[in-house]
């Protein structure tokens, strides 16, 4: 049987027993549960009273001891998500938006999936990207400024002195 790649899909540890509900608290043992069905493999993470009480008839498709350790907290992002955001908007709706910028700039919210590309289109004035804010539903029309290689890093300095500028408000 050849799996999908669909069925790779499998989420993360929990930070809960998935029978009893109960938190685990570090350094405590738990059993990870895979179970192999027609829609590909679902996860279980069992605390040790729940191992113990489970239905042993039910045998899962793999399951492995593991000691609990909590995820470290994330660390901060270089710049924050809403300066970056926030410097965009300002931008895409001033009198004269630099089209290097926005475009930059939204190419980084895109990587960041706060905005996505939905459409591009032939505009009077050459080729515009059209974004969508995932969060809000804001419409975002972007023009494709067609940079060079050689123009680059003269763009990335550019957005850079502006977010520095912005963090700085």
């Amino acid at each position: 049987m050849n799996p999908l790649p669909n069925e790779w899909a499998i989420k993360h540890r929990a930070d809960a027993c998935a029978v009893t509900r109960r938190a685990f608290t570090p350094g405590e043992y738990f059993y990870t549960l895979l179970f192999h069905n027609a829609d590909g493999y679902r996860r279980e993470d069992l605390s040790e009273e729940a191992w113990r009480d489970r239905n042993e008839n039910i045998r899962p498709f793999s399951f492995w001891k593991s000691r609990y350790e909590p995820l470290p907290p994330r660390p901060p992002e270089p710049l924050a998500r809403e300066n970056a955001e926030q410097l965009f908007r300002r931008l895409i709706v001033s009198k004269n938006p630099p089209a290097n910028a926005c475009y930059v700039l939204a190419a980084m919210l895109e990587r960041k999936r706060v905005l996505k590309q939905v459409k591009t289109e032939q505009g009077t004035n050459g080729r515009v990207l059209i974004y969508e804010h995932g969060a809000t539903g804001d419409i975002f029309i972007v023009p494709d400024p067609q940079l060079r290689l050689d123009e680059l890093e003269s763009v990335q300095n550019e957005v850079a002195q502006l977010l520095h500028s912005a963090a700085q408000s």
